[in-house]
């Protein structure tokens, strides 16, 4: 599968092999069999789980629970080999650049794409899918260009987040 497929069904589902909100460490240990970093937050908060250019994010409980996940796509251009590590255990394929056009028209080939609610954010555009909780942040300062970073029209990142629940 290629690194936009796969960021097409993130942005769609929320899931990322097939894990997302709610899942377990355990679940995580099972989905990705990928060299990691595990880095607790002070006190024991918080985890974070680092795979070079992907993150998830976990808070504790009767067990580590995701809360949110992120996909530094940016970190790539710079570091191809985190890409082809992520290829071999994986079985997805990320490019050192990824175009937001390229992810817009595999998005039109998914049965449901998400409706977007886009936000400037200085030098770059948010587009965020409430549907999904998925949010991605593209490039967009006509000056950058491709190079040890994603350039103009590259996506940045990609988050998953969850929703603040009302009281």
């Amino acid at each position: 599968m290629t690194g936009i497929e796969s960021l097409a069904t993130f942005i769609t589902t929320g899931r990322l092999h097939g894990i997302g909100i709610g899942s377990t460490l355990d679940e995580v240990d099972r989905a990705l069999r990928h060299r990691c970093v595990d880095v607790v937050g002070e006190g024991g908060t918080s985890l974070r789980r680092d795979y070079g250019f992907v993150e998830f994010y976990f808070n504790p409980g009767k067990q580590w629970v995701m809360s949110g996940a992120s996909i530094e796509l940016h970190r790539l251009a710079n570091a191809p080999e985190m890409a082809a590590r992520w290829g071999d255990s994986t079985g997805v394929e990320f490019t050192p650049y990824t175009a937001w056009a390229d992810v817009r028209k595999a998005l039109s080939d998914v049965s449901a794409v998400p409706e977007f609610t886009v936000t400037d954010q200085g030098g770059f555009v948010e587009y965020r899918a409430e549907a999904s909780g998925v949010s991605v942040l593209v490039v967009d300062d006509d000056e950058e260009e491709r190079g040890y970073h994603a350039g103009h029209g590259d996506v940045w990142s990609v988050s998953l987040w969850a929703p603040v629940r009302a009281n």
